[in-house]
């Protein structure tokens, strides 16, 4: 019974990992990566560096159409491009009324950080997740528990 130890072991380590590659992979109808990296140049962005699906959305750094390194998000199920130098119309006021108003309760560390909103609170289950909210119009982009 000890030899198989190692391959339990191993085997475990191995379903682990692909569980949380799996966790952090785009829905299938979302942008894939040749398509945000067409999306991106379109749009005038060069030198496309390090593209990577974290925290719901595509992030990368780029060149952006004026010559600057900044660092980007792209939504992959809207398309919607969000740059760290993108002004927001909202205050930080705004977000954490959106997110009381859409039941999350004790709302802290607001910050706008790459071009999003982003905000920790508790949900009405009890649970404290962070929340990526969209610049304009606060709508919610991604939800994680914390």
């Amino acid at each position: 019974m000890r030899k198989f130890q190692p391959r339990i072991l191993l085997l475990s380590a191995a379903l682990a990992a692909s569980g949380a590659a799996l966790a952090q992979s785009p829905k299938a109808d979302a942008l894939t990566e040749p398509q945000v990296r067409a999306l991106l140049t379109e749009k005038g962005y060069t030198r496309i560096d390090d593209l990577d699906f974290e925290d719901g959305a595509w992030e990368t750094d780029a060149t952006s159409a004026d010559g600057n390194r900044v660092d980007v998000r792209v939504d992959p199920a809207t398309s919607r491009i969000y740059a760290e130098a993108l002004v927001s119309t909202l205050s930080e006021d705004d977000v954490k009324a959106k997110l009381s108003a859409a039941g999350y309760s004790k709302v802290h560390d607001v910050d706008f950080d790459d071009g999003v909103w982003k905000a920790e609170a508790e949900r009405a289950d009890g649970n404290d997740v962070e929340i990526h909210l969209d610049p304009k119009d606060g709508h919610v982009l991604h939800v994680e528990n914390d």
